[in-house]
């Protein structure tokens, strides 16, 4: 199924001031023929031709609370309105909840099984056929729990994201609860960062904060930081796909209004 119709030009919701051709102007009354059509009711789906939307494909593996977190902001701020649409979705494991959640909102929705490809370049190859005809403006990894190649994240530079549960450069990898609260540590995170060749290793794009108690577990840390990456995360994709943060010379930039948004701290 194609992402979107490719011509709109005749669809009058969406282009309300085309003039009428002369054989209709000649049945209008006279304060039409020279001003045009008056427009429909507004309505936010229609305000932008799909053709300018800037899409936003996830890649998943599971729940992707994270998308979920991502969606329900979208619909709150109206992201169509804004020019941004959150076209597919798609999983490597085809029992994700994820895309039961996707189909139910409309969504494109994909599985494609890693396990029936023969390697893991193959199974990006299917990936990127699917992803590029949207054109992604932004690519977000949801709990996608595949390691991409860097021929994968090259054909997508600065413009795939990930979120990692610590306050990087600290604690890459897993674990990273625990290895906090063993740490000492007296604040924990997320981080939102452009995803490239090094794991855990790309540009940070924002980051939200949370304090560590001295009765912690991993576990209610976990959860103390859960609502906070659920706030930093879309954040961070609405402005990387609006422009506001780019990633150049390997460091993300933005302005300093904008880095004080994707900014996020922990209230009681």
């Amino acid at each position: 199924m194609a992402p979107f119709s490719p011509d709109h030009t005749r669809d009058p919701l969406r282009f309300p001031m085309e003039r009428p051709s002369a054989s209709v102007r000649k049945g209008l009354p006279q304060g039409l023929k020279t001003r045009g059509v008056r427009p429909p009711p507004f309505h936010p789906h229609t305000l932008l031709p799909h053709s300018t939307m800037k899409n936003i494909v996830i890649l998943l593996s599971g729940r992707g609370s994270n998308f979920e977190a991502i969606l329900r902001t979208a619909r709150a701020e109206d992201w169509e309105k804004a020019g941004l649409k959150i076209a597919a979705v798609l999983s490597n494991r085809p029992e994700a909840k994820g895309l039961e959640t996707a189909r139910a909102e409309g969504l494109d929705a994909y599985a494609v099984d890693h396990k029936a490809y023969p390697t893991r370049e193959a199974f990006e190859e299917e990936l990127v056929r699917l992803i590029e005809p949207y054109d992604p403006a932004v690519v977000v990894l949801a709990g996608f729990m595949r390691i991409l190649t860097p021929t994968f994240v090259s054909r997508f530079e600065g413009r795939i994201l990930n979120i990692h549960p610590a306050l990087l450069p600290l604690f890459p990898g897993l674990d990273t609860h625990r290895r906090c609260i063993e740490a000492g540590c007296r604040v924990h995170g997320s981080t939102v960062h452009f995803v490239s060749a090094v794991l855990d290793g790309g540009a940070i794009i924002g980051q939200s904060v949370v304090p560590v108690m001295t009765t912690d577990t991993p576990e209610t840390l976990a959860a103390r930081l859960l609502p906070y990456e659920h706030k930093v995360y879309p954040k961070c994709v609405r402005a990387v796909a609006e422009g506001r943060v780019k990633l150049v010379d390997g460091r993300a930039v933005m302005d300093d209004a904008t880095a004080r948004e994707l900014a996020v701290f922990y209230r009681d």
